[in-house]
């Protein structure tokens, strides 16, 4: 998936919780020669029915691509009324103008590590989206070559961010170490999304 002037690398490792058929996570991401946009969405609770309002979520995102990331998560709540509410993370590459958006409602995390190795945790709003009125909080920062994102739900630890595999340059080879830590154990729905951004 690549441009002449944006190259997206994208590796993803999803799961469900221990005992599970359905994964009430469910995520999203799409490229056009203007950005790119990814999503994770996860169903309060799990199994089917947390399913099936992460999917709803989803399915608004793809029909709205090119909406700002706040009107976004603003469509989405608008749509959960009288639903099974979601936790969510909307993350956004801007390629004129270098720049990414970003916005988490729950336990929807992300993590940045620079090409430097540097790393980043962003802080997500509390809650979660059911069709209630909220504030909606939209993080905006520079886009630099090299930085790796990882977007994660909840069945992703602390203690696992903070493995030395996340400062392997390759997602795709960090996405493949950390589906073999422990998968058999995992106590909710699981889904990482690793994410490199280069300019080529």
């Amino acid at each position: 998936m690549s441009t002449k002037k944006n190259k997206i690398q994208i590796a993803i490792h999803q799961i469900a919780k221990k005992g599970n058929y359905h994964c009430g996570d469910s995520y999203f991401y799409t490229k056009t020669d203007d950005e790119f946009v990814c999503a994770i969405a996860d169903g309060l609770g799990s199994g089917e029915y947390a399913k099936e309002s992460s999917d709803t979520v989803i399915e608004i995102i793809k029909a709205n691509i090119h909406a700002s990331v706040e009107a976004l998560v603003k469509k989405c709540n608008k749509e959960l009324w009288g639903k099974r509410g979601v936790v969510l993370g909307i993350l956004k590459f801007h390629f004129k103008s270098k720049t990414y958006s970003y916005s988490s409602i729950g336990n929807i995390g992300m993590m940045t590590v620079s090409g430097q190795g540097r790393k980043k945790r962003n802080i997500p709003n509390a809650g979660y989206l059911a069709g209630y009125r909220r504030t909606i909080k939209v993080i905006q920062e520079k886009l630099e070559h090299g930085t790796n994102f990882y977007m994660f739900s909840d069945g992703v630890k602390d203690a696992d961010l903070s493995h030395k595999i996340f400062l392997n340059r390759d997602v795709h080879a960090v996405i493949n170490q950390y589906s073999q830590i422990n998968d058999e154990k995992r106590d909710d729905d699981t889904t990482l999304i690793g994410i490199c951004y280069e300019e080529v």
